[in-house]
């Protein structure tokens, strides 16, 4: 990123020595004119400001004061209330210091474009969140020292590039202990897909807190979906359908508890009396939820901040301590989760 400042910084000096010999003066005078140092005439003044504004003299340190400060936040979609969090984090934090986010998808642009166009932009640096890097991306971002974070990357990313994120397995132990706490032992999951480090966390999590409380782990009760509404749905609809469901349910995002909720409703199964359902995130659409979810909560605004300061120390050429920083998450109680039935 320094190559174009170099070369525009090479031909500004040029300028000065011809501008120089064209008043007769010397080069340190044009340079005084410059810096709008007191000390050369006015009429030697006058002329060399004629000349410089005639041949397009920009004095960068006044042109970069001007220029819009900028980062790219660049997300799988956004579509969903996790995506649109973390969206209001990161641009609410970087206008507080005075810089602006553009935002974009990998729906149309790839992340090599999005790339290259913060390039382009001479933006300060780009947060990606939830997606992929493939080895060429992971390369051209050390190779030519592109300033990046990733927030919940999908897969592990060199350890050369800053990703931040939540406690996502201490998270989910934690939802899971809650219901454990209330009496269940029957506990389902909608997790995510296995390729996603969260969503793989999350699952390592409530295993790791069945094993804690001696529960058995019963395959058959755990169901693998995106982040997603429609699928979470159709997975919670197979799971307690079955003779022996379970009576509670631990969801792995919001929208997929929402799901459950619905699954639970159509097959006329209430909430939470005859079903606990257990999230995590909690987005705005939890408190909204009818009845409101129970929810590990994830600092979004706190996430948005991190990734942004991260970034920004990067552009000013200074590395994290560690490249991999998770947040707390915290358990909020509702109404969606309560002791089971009895003999169930």
């Amino acid at each position: 990123m320094t190559g174009p400042a170099s070369s525009r910084r090479n031909a500004q000096y040029g300028l000065l020595a011809s501008i120089a010999d064209e008043v007769g003066v010397s080069p340190a005078t044009v340079s005084k004119v410059v810096h709008r140092r007191r000390d050369v005439s006015e009429a030697t003044r006058a002329r060399v400001e004629a000349l410089l504004a005639e041949r397009g003299f920009v004095r960068t340190w006044e042109a970069d004061a001007r220029r819009r400060r900028q980062i790219l936040a660049v997300f799988r979609d956004l579509a969903g209330p996790y995506t649109l969090e973390v969206v209001r984090g990161i641009v609410e934090s970087a206008a507080e210091i005075g810089v602006h986010t553009t935002v974009g998808t990998t729906s149309r642009r790839s992340i090599a474009q999005w790339l290259a166009e913060s390039q382009k932009l001479d933006a300060l640096g780009v947060v990606i969140v939830i997606s992929t890097l493939v080895e060429r991306d992971e390369r051209r971002i050390l190779e030519q020292r592109i300033p990046v974070v990733l927030v919940d990357p999908l897969n592990t990313p060199s350890g050369d590039i800053p990703s931040v994120g939540v406690a996502n397995w201490h998270g989910a132990t934690t939802a899971v202990q809650h219901l454990i706490d209330l009496g269940h032992r029957r506990i389902g999951m909608l997790a995510g897909r296995s390729h996603s480090l969260a969503g793989a966390a999350r699952l390592h999590g409530y295993r790791a807190a069945l094993t804690e409380a001696g529960i058995p782990y019963d395959a058959t009760l755990v169901r693998s979906t995106d982040f997603d509404y429609g699928e979470a749905l159709r997975a919670a609809r197979s799971v307690l359908e079955r003779d022996e469901r379970p009576t509670a349910l631990f969801a792995a995002s919001d929208v997929q508890a929402l799901g459950a909720m619905e699954a639970a409703r159509q097959l006329g199964i209430a909430v939470p009396r005859g079903l606990s359902v257990m999230s995590f995130d909690d987005t705005l659409v939890a408190a909204m939820a009818s009845p409101p979810l129970s929810a590990v909560r994830q600092p979004f605004r706190e996430l948005g901040q991190e990734a942004t300061r991260v970034l920004l120390n990067l552009a000013d050429g200074r590395p994290p301590a560690t490249t991999r920083r998770e947040l707390a998450t915290e358990l909020v109680v509702r109404m969606s989760t309560a002791p089971p039935e009895t003999g169930k």
